[in-house]
């Protein structure tokens, strides 16, 4: 067999990057237009971004022994397809039943080429695993950006129908570099060890890990899901205005990633994740008690940024104590992490509908002390050296 390149795969993970940074805030973008054109509760709203979450959380449980154990090229070809059915239907849907099934397909989809990506690179970058992932998060911000922007720009014009139907062709992309390029080999292809793969359960550090992960996944989802409709209600800006503060959200988290891989190239990755929590903590602060615009949008842009390192680094600290099982141990920290993105969100929308959603999203600064609590405890651990822990995670 031809050996794969390592450089085109790279730049077929970025592409599939980017086309999860749009699933991953399309609902967002659309979601006040959505909620008016269907009259949606706030509860309802929450249960869209629940049900994503759910298909994400199903696609990660499988994507993980499957790559390990066929490769990676069929899955992320299959993920692709989904997630252009599921954007043209949330274009399309005329009833909120049929909205649903779009946001859980793209959600699917999403979430094998989140997990899938992810342990792609984790593979191909030995020795710099926390910084490859850090760049390729970076194209994970970009298409989170420019699905806002594009509709912050166009939506008065042209409406959220025919900007998602028009972002079908992003995927399309993808699709046939997908199936053109070489991908590494399987790395169990003579079959799933499933006793070392029942071990990753229960190794103590890997869950706590995962619960960091939890934490994350549910603040990023909730303030991608909920900050343009908070900036539409509290500052009672209009929904176009409200789209260029989601924008400034995936700004600072792609420009604090792309600074990350210099960071990481300096400093061990340990090292970096309290800064990044403590700086999304004072940016939720700003977003929450402050009043004005310009104080949200600092807020915005900090939350963002401090959020940037935390799953590249985590998953960097997975990928180098599983290395022969990469896919599967991604699988189990990344159904953790969107259990979080499933149970936070839609606990943001029931708050947002009894108390406001000034004080629901106190979930964020909440859960940031909880993020920090948990790896406070693993940081000794994670700075002793490594072992071989693809055979036995309890070694």
């Amino acid at each position: 067999m031809t050996a794969y390149r390592p450089r085109l795969v790279f730049i077929g993970a970025c592409l599939g990057m980017l086309l999860f940074g749009i699933v991953m805030t399309a609902l967002g973008s659309v979601l006040p237009s959505v909620t008016e054109r269907f009259a949606l509760a706030r509860t309802s709203a929450g249960s869209l971004f629940s049900l994503m979450s759910i298909g994400i959380l199903l696609a990660s449980v499988l994507f993980g022994p499957i790559v390990d154990r066929y490769g990676y090229r069929g899955m992320l070809a299959l993920a692709v397809l989904l997630v252009l059915f599921g954007l043209e239907g949330i274009a399309f849907a005329p009833s909120p039943a049929l909205l649903a099934g779009a946001v859980l397909l793209i959600g699917f989809g999403g979430g094998i080429i989140n997990g899938g990506t992810n342990a792609l690179v984790a593979d191909i970058s030995a020795g710099a695993r926390s910084a490859g992932l850090s760049l390729l998060g970076v194209f994970f911000g970009i298409g989170a950006f420019g699905v806002p922007f594009v509709l912050g720009l166009l939506l008065d014009a042209a409406g959220y129908t025919a900007v998602l139907a028009a972002l079908g062709v992003v995927p399309a992309i993808v699709l046939l570099y997908t199936l053109l390029v070489r991908f590494p080999a399987p790395k169990q292809p003579q079959g799933f060890p499933l006793k070392d793969a029942a071990r990753l359960t229960r190794d103590p550090l890997l869950l706590l890990l995962g619960l960091i992960l939890f934490f994350e996944s549910g603040m990023e989802i909730t303030m991608g899901g909920w900050t343009a409709t908070y900036v539409n209600d509290v500052l009672a800006l209009p929904a176009h205005r409200a789209l260029y503060f989601l924008s400034l959200y995936w700004v600072g988290m792609a420009g604090a990633r792309l600074l990350l891989g210099t960071v990481l190239a300096k400093l061990p990755p340990r090292r970096v994740l309290l800064p990044s929590l403590a700086i999304a903590f004072v940016g939720a602060l700003l977003l929450i008690a402050g009043g004005s615009v310009l104080s949200a949008a600092a807020g915005v842009l900090l939350v963002g940024a401090g959020f940037a390192a935390v799953f590249p680094v985590v998953l960097g600290f997975v990928g180098d104590r599983y290395p022969q099982l990469s896919g599967t141990a991604f699988s189990l920290v990344l159904v953790m992490a969107l259990t979080g993105g499933t149970l936070l969100p839609l606990a943001t929308g029931v708050l947002g509908d009894r108390l406001g959603l000034r004080l629901s999203l106190l979930i964020v600064p909440a859960a940031l002390v909880c993020a920090a609590t948990v790896y406070l405890s693993v940081r000794s651990r994670l700075a002793a050296p490594l072992v071989a822990a693809a055979v036995d995670p309890n070694a």
